[in-house]
């Protein structure tokens, strides 16, 4: 699934090329794609425009030009927003397409396996951003956010008994960490994911929510993480940060710091990886 990385890349390209743009047509090509949306979006969109493209965590919106409500996005495993000639083939798995009133590319939403979803959402006040989809109401500032307390997350995070990979993983809590730079973070600070919460000192906290930013900055800087297709930006290109990882997937090779090998353990139905020797507790 796309992580914060990935979903800034696409924003900042959604933001860039489809916005203050007035749309002429949508078409909704798979149930699926719009199927928690109350509101028919092929119906509602035509005649807005897009006022900008925000994001918090892995969730896109875009609100409408009169602020009232807003196309909220979520990529899902495998979705894609990409700019494209309206008269470029279809992709195999279009499942949604935005046209525009002037000559540019149209706004299109590819996802192979469906998991991802577009729908019409009200905007409702919030604390400091002035308005948020009602759906990302429950979801916590990502570690760029500016608003981002630090404090508050380090408090919740030594309060808890869970693992600390998990806590890294809960988006009520720190939004927009997944599986591969949590591995990459808790590399970074040599602490094993499966330390409890109340077993990590202040200190030890407050380093490895540095190693967070570290990790998501250099990631989003080289356009995030790409093992396949599936992750591309809005233009079709895939980021290149996976040359960079020095824990997640290299099971069985080097640890770039002491030499022993990388291993797998499951978790939670997938995958972590961690150095032996460095990650010890």
């Amino acid at each position: 699934m796309p992580e914060l990385p990935e979903v800034e890349v696409v924003r900042r390209g959604v933001d860039r090329w489809a916005t203050r743009r007035v749309i002429t047509h949508v078409e909704v090509l798979h149930p699926r794609a719009a199927r928690r949306s109350e509101i028919d979006v092929a119906a509602a969109l035509p005649g807005h425009a897009f006022a900008c493209a925000s994001r918090r965590g892995k969730y896109l919106w875009l609100p409408l030009d009169e602020w009232d409500s807003c196309l909220v996005m979520h990529l899902g495993m495998s979705g894609q927003l990409l700019m494209q000639p309206a008269e470029r083939a279809p992709e195999r798995h279009l499942r949604a397409r935005i046209a525009f009133d002037d000559s540019g590319p149209e706004l299109r939403f590819v996802d192979q396996r469906t998991f991802g979803s577009m729908m019409l959402d009200a905007l409702v006040p919030d604390d400091a951003d002035g308005r948020i989809p009602r759906q990302v109401q429950h979801i916590a500032r990502d570690p760029l956010d500016p608003l981002f307390d630090d404090e508050r997350f380090i408090t919740r995070l030594r309060s808890r008994q869970s693992e600390v990979k998990r806590l890294l993983l809960d988006q009520a809590l720190v939004s927009g960490i997944g599986n591969i730079y949590a591995d990459e973070a808790l590399w970074r600070a040599r602490l094993r994911g499966t330390r409890p919460g109340v077993r990590v000192s202040r200190s030890r906290a407050a380093e490895l929510l540095g190693h967070v930013r570290e990790v998501m900055t250099q990631a989003l800087a080289q356009g995030g993480t790409s093992f396949d297709s599936l992750y591309v930006n809005v233009n079709g290109e895939s980021g290149y940060f996976s040359r960079s990882l020095h824990a997640y997937g290299r099971e069985g090779q080097p640890c770039v710091r002491c030499g022993s090998a990388i291993v797998r353990e499951p978790f939670m139905g997938r995958s972590s990886f961690r150095c032996p020797r460095c990650q010890r507790t």
